[in-house]
């Protein structure tokens, strides 16, 4: 009996048909961030779990719903729900924190959530994101806006609202907490069971909870930025004054908290309206408080994440152009096993100047050979015989216009081919 085994709810597979569109996002993300200055840094997928309860925080959906943790050997392990604390843990331990500042690294990374699967949400989900250590400033906010603003116009992605918020400092959200403690206390027989301890411990995780009924008590909540201290007030209207020199649009939203603990000030979310409920498609903000709280010495820090399979959808949706991988330039059709070593070489030597180059491995005959080359979409087909390794030369045939023309196979056929290829590439180009 045959096992029918399938992948685990909420993953997706990405098969080579639709890879290259993942290569688009990442080639246009890294580009960019390299022009402001960001390298790339990799970390594991799991880290122990005590680092997600200190930073993510225990009263949040993620720790307190949706983490997979594991106990191995008596040690609690977790896969990383989200990148920013394995990439500040990862800065600490290896002393990239100590060198001259800012510190900026990007990463391209799997996360994991059990939440219920729908369209843009998934438990494992893909992220591109930045981290920068070492900037009190509100010029250094309106660099890293900047740039997520960047890779979705670099994109081709339209529709987006840039949506921002100040959440304060722990001197201004001691008071905020004070008041939204005092206006859910007098509705809390409806919140739910999960918001009765996050009254208690940390209210402003009560706005962000996803029960429709605590979301609607929410809306009446009062807003952090009634409560902001002089600093956090500076700080945010300086950013704004700074996006508007920018001339990047902006919609000033009291309701973002984000939906993790660490972040001060300034947050942040690019919303697509385009891919129904799960439209945001970029999040971010300052989370000054982190790298102290997780045993650093204190250095300011922020950065944001982009989920990778809500860009593909939204570029999708919106018919944005994905940059295709490359094609097969060249199909050489061995006609019987004897030439197959000559066309094993040619092949190499066009493969080592970076052609991408197939021939016959299977055993098809010519007929087949020929339907297998037009599935592959082969720019140039050559067929190979005895009479052609003999004579030094073959017939090159350009699949689209039909038109042959002989080649030679002597010490002189890289360059020529590569003439010919380049040519036809270039052409393409401007059709």
């Amino acid at each position: 009996m045959a096992l029918n085994i399938k992948r685990p709810n909420g993953t997706e597979d990405v098969t080579p048909k639709n890879i290259y569109k993942w290569h688009t996002i990442e080639k246009i993300a890294k580009e960019t961030a390299a022009g402001y200055g960001f390298k790339e840094i990799r970390i594991p997928t799991f880290e122990n779990t005590e680092l997600f309860q200190r930073s993510v925080g225990e009263t949040t959906d993620v720790v307190q719903k949706e983490m997979y943790s594991v106990i191995a050997k008596e040690t609690k392990f977790t896969l990383r729900p989200e990148g920013t604390a394995g990439t500040i843990r990862a800065m600490m331990q290896n002393g990239i924190l100590n060198e001259a500042m800012p510190q900026k690294v990007y990463y391209i990374l799997s996360c994991f959530r059990h939440e219920r699967p729908q369209a843009g949400r998934l438990r494992e989900f893909h992220q591109f994101g930045v981290e920068m250590a070492g900037s009190q400033l509100p010029s250094a906010d309106a660099d890293i806006i900047l740039m997520a603003n960047d890779i979705i116009n670099n994109l081709g992605i339209k529709n987006v609202e840039l949506k921002i918020n100040s959440i304060g400092c722990p001197k201004c959200r001691a008071e905020y907490h004070k008041a939204l403690k005092a206006f859910f206390e007098d509705k809390k027989d409806s919140l739910c069971e999960t918001c009765h301890s996050r009254l208690e411990k940390n209210p402003m995780r009560i706005l962000d909870c996803k029960s429709p009924v605590c979301s609607e008590i929410a809306q009446s909540a009062p807003l952090i930025t009634d409560y902001l201290c002089p600093e956090c007030r500076e700080h945010f209207k300086k950013l704004k004054s700074y996006l508007d020199n920018l001339d990047i649009k902006y919609t000033v939203d009291p309701k973002i908290v984000r939906g993790l603990d660490y972040y001060t000030k300034t947050v942040f979310e690019f919303v697509s309206t385009d891919i129904g409920a799960q439209g945001t498609i970029c999040g971010g903000g300052r989370y000054d408080g982190l790298i102290g709280q997780l045993g650093g010495q204190q250095t300011p820090a922020l950065g944001f994440a982009m989920g990778l399979e809500r860009l593909i959808l939204t570029m999708e949706n919106q018919g944005c152009r994905f940059e295709e991988d490359k094609n097969c330039m060249l199909y050489i059709a061995p006609m019987d096993e004897s030439v197959t070593s000559f066309a094993m070489k040619l092949a190499k030597s066009l493969r080592d100047e970076g052609f991408w180059v197939e021939y016959d491995t299977v055993g098809r005959g010519l007929k087949s050979q020929m339907k297998y080359s037009d599935k592959l979409g082969a720019a140039f087909t050559m067929v190979l015989g005895d009479n052609e390794v003999n004579s030094g030369s073959a017939k090159l045939k350009n699949m689209k216009s039909g038109e042959e023309i002989t080649i030679s196979l002597d010490d002189t056929f890289i360059q020529k081919f590569s003439n010919i290829a380049v040519n036809e590439m270039f052409s393409e180009v401007f059709e």
